[in-house]
């Protein structure tokens, strides 16, 4: 029994702190314990794409440790520190990819939904799809992800409303189900996560969309229909464009006086190849921070759309693309201390009062009656469903990635691993160097092994003293 606990005890050295709680406060992504500003530097990941999710399979993007290890060590290197993924499989146990980004200090953005048949809204008849067993896999998802420190957000939805046809049937149920959500949040999960939309960046409905879905009846924030941030995928810079004639300056104004967090859940035009990504200094510059709160490029892996920053073989073998290096290079220019260490300002927002008059393009429902929760889904919302996945993190101990993995000129980058970032940091451009190691890692791990060692030898002490008392 001694020896068991001390080797238990042991084993907690092996366990990566995990990254700070991210919050909401007005308009701001918020640290937890340091109070300052979070922007989102992130990724889109989905490997295989939409059409590449198949339960059947037995895996999804965060299913396999070793393929995580692998991708959390380029985008370590890279500089992200968020990754959105579509589609997960909440029967699956995601506890080792979890951990590997947790450790390097990158979070997860989930998206609830699935492409496949019952698993998302449907935006020409929503009411046929807003069931319970619906909501039932929703709440697996959140079952799965929400004891991960590092989930970040869930989204409840992804360009549902795409159009004026669309934004005339589906804004109520967005509403119901963030309100569904956050509700099941409130109830089984032991830290509240924010819950919001990703909207398609289409001129006539954007602002409405927006308003539709962050104003509240009340005139606070208590309504849980009202969703905790809003983001758009935007493909609006093309090329070496600029402020004005990519629309930047249009979105920073319609967004001026937003009560939530705003950012981009997609950008990165593909038009003209190679990307060089000149987006990437304003939208984390002055011109748009005090505004909008980063955002994710599409998209890590190469599909057949073009928009990949890294090639991914069958057989597990990767390749860096060119723009990987240009949204490097770009990323590496970025004053990190102004992005993440200068206090929230926007913390206080008043919402918008739900009215018609929030609503200007003729055929966008302006009625804000939302669905009644559909039949016998309050009972999952009040005692949980069942049986429901569990996560949780565990010790992260291999660090070196076992793929081939090349530089876009060809070269094996040798010795490739991820660096175990200590402090609870989230990881940023320049955390880590292109050799792999961090720069303050050392001072700062022993720190950490020191605490560590200190905790364990005054535990195995108490042990010991109990188990002599016993004898």
């Amino acid at each position: 029994m001694f020896v068991s606990k001390a080797v238990a005890l042991l084993a907690l050295c092996a366990t990566t702190f995990a990254v700070q709680s991210i919050i909401i406060k007005g308009s701001d992504f918020v640290n937890s314990v340091t109070g300052n500003r979070f922007q989102l530097l992130g990724v889109a990941y989905q490997p295989g794409g939409s059409s590449g999710y198949d339960p059947s399979s037995g895996l999804d993007p965060l299913s396999d440790g070793n393929v995580c290890l692998r991708d959390a060590a380029l985008m370590e290197r890279l500089g992200v520190n968020a990754i959105r993924v579509y589609n997960v499989d909440p029967d699956l146990n995601h506890d080792m990819c979890a951990s590997i980004f947790n450790a390097v200090g990158i979070y997860m953005l989930i998206d609830v939904n699935s492409p496949l048949p019952g698993q998302s809204i449907d935006r020409v008849e929503p009411w046929t799809t807003y069931t319970s067993s619906y909501l039932n896999r929703t709440f697996a998802v959140v079952e799965a992800f929400k004891s991960y420190e590092n989930t970040l957000l869930f989204f409840a939805g992804n360009e549902v409303i795409n159009d004026v046809p669309s934004g005339g049937v589906v804004p109520p149920y967005m509403r119901a189900v963030t309100r569904d959500l956050k509700n099941y949040i409130a109830k089984h999960s032991t830290r509240s996560i924010p819950v919001g939309y990703s909207a398609a960046d289409v001129r006539d409905i954007l602002v409405d969309t927006w308003n539709y879905l962050q104003c509240t009846e009340t005139g606070d924030t208590s309504d849980p229909s009202r969703v905790d941030l809003f983001a758009l995928n935007s493909y609006s810079w093309c090329g070496d464009s600029t402020f004005t004639t990519s629309s930047y300056n249009v979105l920073v104004s319609d967004f001026s006086n937003t009560s939530v967090p705003v950012f981009f859940s997609e950008y990165g035009c593909n038009k003209p190849a190679p990307r060089v990504f000149t987006e990437v200094p304003v939208i984390y510059g002055p011109l748009m921070t005090p505004v909008l709160s980063g955002g994710m490029v599409y998209e890590y892996s190469e599909e057949p759309d073009d928009y990949g920053l890294v090639q991914i073989n069958s057989n597990g073998s990767a390749q860096i693309l060119p723009d990987y290096d240009t949204l490097q290079k770009q990323f590496d220019t970025l004053n990190i201390t102004y992005l993440q260490d200068l206090p929230a300002q926007n913390l206080s927002v008043t919402p918008p009062k739900c009215t018609s008059s929030l609503i200007t393009t003729p055929g966008f429902d302006s009625n804000f009656t939302i669905p009644d929760v559909p039949l016998g889904a309050q009972a999952l919302i009040d005692d949980g469903i069942s049986p429901a996945p569990v996560g949780k993190m565990v010790p992260v101990t291999a660090t070196k990635v076992s793929q081939v993995v090349q530089q876009s000129n060809g070269d094996v980058i040798q010795n490739l691993a991820i660096t175990i970032l200590a402090d609870d940091r989230s990881n940023n451009p320049g955390s880590v160097t292109s050799s792999g190691a961090s720069p303050s890692a050392t001072k700062k791990n022993g720190g950490e092994n020191l605490k560590c060692s200190l905790s364990v030898l005054l535990g195995i002490a108490s042990f010991a003293a109990l188990w002599t008392s016993i004898l």
